[in-house]
Parts: structure tokens; sequence; C-alpha cells
């Protein structure tokens, strides 16, 4: 596959350059290695003391932001033993999502996630607010930050602060999971205000009424005269249609076995299709006596009005699988995310609505996906170090502080097995 290869050059590249790097002790400052892992960091970073000035503000917000994670941590605990016994009860094949290259959110890798401006925008946002809420919060609870950077393993993999491990470590309880929590309050924060922004601004096309054929029911009358989907009807027997209810108005006219012309155009080329109508297919209203042409129309009113209720638990479901919908009409909410011929269906309401509308749509989805997996309880996630504190705290006032490690490790092994179980359990039960 091309990406293997485009991969395999990118890591040579890297390797070449973390060598030439590595051995002349360039800019060895400001670049470390962590394996191969190269750090490029500054210790600039006085800014940060100016959080200082809201620090009421900002304990408040740490503080439900712990809240939170707790909250998403235990949720995400329950669901991924959830996804064990349903993976071991579907056994799914080892392709799609289970693919290699898509175990990684990396643009333009991850088959679902494309390498475009607007993901790369994301991905950096998302990375840059998580670890601006860690430094934000080391200075409102006095500790200090010695430095930040970029992390790169062939391409940025990572932003990170770096506090003081002494002053961090003096720390306990609350102040210290605010800090661990930051990030991911962050993340959640800016996701979900980029969701909801998206929704209402989703609010402001027009749905196009415009009978436009997206589906053709196979063996039936479109189908075996070679209609082509993707074509708009502009005529039915010679009667100009501008929308749906105009098609419909004259095929009730009509009853099966009945032969009509439908005139599509597609491409700037109008065409016209002799159909012997058919009866409609089982699974329709019995009273149905009208002929049956076997077309799907592209309904952007519908469309329009699912994104208008994602607000809802089902709806915010729907919004976090659309990179991966491709059927059941859930990929026609894949407008929200990618260039698709489906835009002119709609009136946009400004120039440049839906580079803003796929912007909004990964901003929100990546900011919550990566907040929601660092909740997980498993250390070094953010959630795995609160998770700790919390333990050593509880434990610290009973005298059992020497059995905090044992506990937190159980925790996150346990995890560990159950995500690694998750991605190799498709393949062991196809061997």
């Amino acid at each position: 596959m091309d990406w293997i290869f485009i991969l395999i050059a990118l890591v040579a590249i890297y390797a070449v350059a973390a060598y030439i790097i590595y051995t002349r002790k360039i800019w060895a400052d400001h670049i470390v290695f962590y394996g191969p892992i190269m750090a490029i960091k500054t210790t600039r970073v006085k800014f940060f003391d100016k959080f200082t000035a809201l620090r009421t503000f900002f304990r408040i917000y740490g503080t439900l932001g712990v809240i939170a994670v707790i909250l998403v941590s235990v949720f995400m605990t329950v669901m991924l033993f959830v996804s064990i016994r349903y993976t071991l009860m579907i056994k799914p094949e080892p392709t799609g999502i289970y693919s290699p290259q898509n175990l990684f959110l990396i643009p333009g890798l991850n088959d679902y996630v494309p390498s475009t401006f607007a993901v790369w925008f994301a991905f950096f946002l998302t990375i840059v607010v998580h670890e601006f809420g860690h430094a934000i919060l080391c200075r409102v609870e006095d500790i200090k930050v010695k430095g930040m950077g970029v992390l790169l393993a062939v391409i940025p993999i990572g932003f990170f602060v770096e506090p003081d491990e002494e002053e961090l470590e003096q720390k306990k309880g609350i102040p210290k999971m605010r800090m661990f929590g930051a990030g991911i309050t962050n993340n959640l924060v800016v996701g979900f205000s980029c969701f909801v922004l998206l929704i209402l601004m989703f609010g402001l096309v027009v749905p196009a009424t415009q009978p436009a054929i997206t589906g053709i029911y196979k063996g039936y009358p479109a189908d075996n005269a070679s209609v082509p989907q993707g074509s708009v009807v502009t005529a039915v027997n010679g009667v100009p249609v501008a929308s749906r209810a105009d098609v419909s108005a004259i095929l009730n006219m009509t009853k099966p076995g009945d032969t009509v012309t439908l005139t599509t155009a597609k491409n700037g080329i109008s065409s016209d299709y002799k159909l012997t109508l058919a009866t409609w297919p089982s699974g329709y209203s019995s009273n149905q006596t009208s002929g049956f042409m076997g077309v799907e129309y592209y309904d952007s009113v519908a469309v329009k009005t699912a994104v208008g209720t994602m607000l809802s638990p089902i709806g915010f479901v729907e919004f976090l699988i659309v990179p991966f919908a491709s059927g059941d009409g859930s990929q026609y909410l894949r407008i929200l995310a990618f260039d698709t011929p489906d835009t002119s269906y709609y009136q946009a309401p400004f120039a440049g609505f839906w580079d803003a509308t796929h912007i909004l749509f990964w901003c929100a989805w990546i900011n919550i996906n990566v907040g929601i997996f660092n909740a997980i309880p498993m250390i070094p996630l953010d959630g795995g170090y609160i998770f700790k504190e919390g333990v050593d705290r509880l434990l610290d006032r009973r005298g059992l502080i020497k059995y905090s490690g044992y506990v937190v490790g159980v925790v996150s092994y346990v995890m560990i097995v159950v995500l690694i179980s998750l991605i190799a359990l498709p393949y062991l039960l196809h061997m």
C-alpha cells in the first residue's frame, strides 16, 4: 500500500536528521532525546504566570473538571468491559477500524481521518489546549513550570510542559488532581464548545428541495433503465419538476405497468430514460397503488434535522461515529466532516461555510475523543494519575499508603489488558 512506502520514507528522513542532531550536539540546550523521540523545548514560559491573577476562577474550573474526569473515567471503564463482551458476541472481522494503521489517530495514515487542513488544525489545537491546561494549573497551584516543547517521532506527536518534579510531589489531593485533570478538562470544554457551535452553525444552511437521486433499488425500473445515481430529476413525461413533491404528484397519477419518461441532469448533461413502473416493494404502506420507479432521493431537510438533534444522547453517538459511517442513512452525516458532492443540495449562508464546518467538526471530534481516552484510569494517562492520587489519599488516611502502588498497578494492568484485547480479539477469533 502507498501509505507503507510513505511511512518508510518519513521514518528514514527522521532517523537521519535525528542521528545528525544527536551526534553533533546541535542545539543541545533545546533538543533532547528520549529513545527515538526527539523533544524540542524552551524555558521561556513566564507568560503562564499571568494566569495566577485568575487563581480563584481556575481552581473552581479545575475542581469541576476533576469531577467531570472521574465521571468520564467510570463511564469509560464500564464501556470498555461492555465492548469486550460485545466483541466476543459479535466476533467482528479484523478489517476496517481494526486494521493496523487505523489504531492510531494519525491524519492520512488512519483510513478514517483524512490529511486535510481541518484535521491537522484540530490535531494540533487538541494537543496545545491539553498541555496548556497542565501548565496553567501548575502555576495556579504554585508549581514551577521549568519548560515546554514539542515531541517528534517522525511527525509531531505531542506537546509537553515540564513541571518542577519536587514541587509537584509536595502537592497532595485536589490541587494535584486539578493539575492532572486540566488537560482533559480543556479538551472536553473546547470539544463540546465546537460541537455546540457546529450544530448551531449548521442550522443556518437552507436545504434544497431538488429531487436528487442518491439511491437506486437493484432490479427495479430505474436500475433496469440505467438511471445514474447522483443525477437530479428535472422532468417527468416532459413536465418540469423542481422538487420531490412535484415528482410525487405526477407519479401518484400512475399505476404499476405504466411507462414514464424520466429526464435527469448530471454534470450539466441532460438525459431521458424510459421506465416501466413497478409495484411498491413489501415493507411500504399497503395503500401505495401508484407506480414505483425504484429511486431514493437525498433528503437534505432530514439531514439538517438529524444534525439539530445531535445534542441528545443518541445524536451524540451518531456524531462520534460520523468518520466511520457507511450505511443505514448515517453516511449522509459525513457532510459535516468531509468534502462531498452533497454540499450542492444546500444553500450555504456564507463563503467558506463548509470549510468552517469541517474545522468545527474535527476540533470537536478529536478533542472529545482525546479527552475521553485520557480519562481512562490507567498510568501513564492523566486519568490514571488522578486515580492514583485519589487512592493515595484514601489509603493514607487509614495508614495503608504502602498498598497504593499495588492497587493502582493492578487497575492499570487490567485496563491495558482490556485495551489490547479489544485490538487483538478480532484477529484471534478468526484464526
